[in-house]
C-alpha cells in the first residue's frame, strides 16, 4: 500500500511539473518550445555619454539570461529578443556638508527595455529601469570606483529584467 502511494506521489509530481513547463531553480519558467534568446546592442541615448556602457550593459544582460537558464544565445532570431536603449546616466549628490559640499554622491542609471517572446506574443513587455549607486562625495567616479559602481548597478538591473522577463515577479 505504501509502495503505491510513493509511486502515485512521484507520477502526480512529475505530471504537475511537466504540465507547468520547464522550471529552474532561479525563478525563470521558461516554457519547453522556447530554446534561444537574443539580445540587441542597447544604444546609450543619454546625455551623459559613458563610452563602452552599452557593450557592457548588453554582455551583462547575456550573462545572466546564460547562467539562469538553459537558453541558447543567438545573434539573429532568437525566440526572445531583448533591445532598447540606456537613457540616463546620471551623478548627483544625495547629501551635503555644512559647507555645501557632497557628503556622498549617486550614480544613477536607467533604461528602456523592449521584450518580444516570439512563442507567445502576449509576454511582450516595455518598460523602463532604473537603479543607482551612491558612493563619497570626496570620491571621485573614476576606475575601480566606477567598475564597481557599474557592476553593482548591471546586477540589479539585469536581475529586475530577468524577473519582469522570464520569472514574472
Amino acid at each position: 500500500m505504501k509502495k503505491h502511494f510513493i509511486y502515485l506521489s512521484f507520477l502526480a509530481l512529475s505530471f504537475t511539473l511537466l504540465n507547468c513547463g520547464i522550471y529552474s531553480f532561479t525563478g525563470a519558467s521558461v516554457p519547453a518550445n522556447v530554446k534561444t534568446f537574443q539580445v540587441n546592442r542597447f544604444e546609450n541615448t543619454a546625455l551623459l555619454f559613458e563610452p563602452g556602457l552599452d557593450l557592457q550593459f548588453q554582455n551583462a544582460l547575456q550573462d545572466l539570461i546564460q547562467n539562469q537558464t538553459n537558453l541558447s544565445l543567438v545573434t539573429t532570431n532568437g525566440d526572445l529578443l531583448y533591445e532598447g536603449e540606456i537613457t540616463d546616466y546620471r551623478v548627483s549628490p544625495t547629501t551635503a556638508t555644512s559647507d555645501n559640499k557632497a557628503a556622498q554622491n549617486r550614480l544613477t542609471i536607467s533604461v528602456k527595455i523592449r521584450f518580444f517572446n516570439k512563442k507567445k506574443e502576449e509576454d511582450d513587455l516595455e518598460q523602463s529601469f532604473s537603479f543607482f549607486y551612491d558612493y563619497p562625495g570626496s570620491a571621485l567616479l573614476t576606475g575601480s570606483q566606477k567598475a564597481t559602481a557599474h557592476e553593482e548597478i548591471f546586477q540589479r538591473l539585469t536581475q529586475d529584467i530577468f524577473n519582469a522577463t522570464l520569472a514574472k515577479w
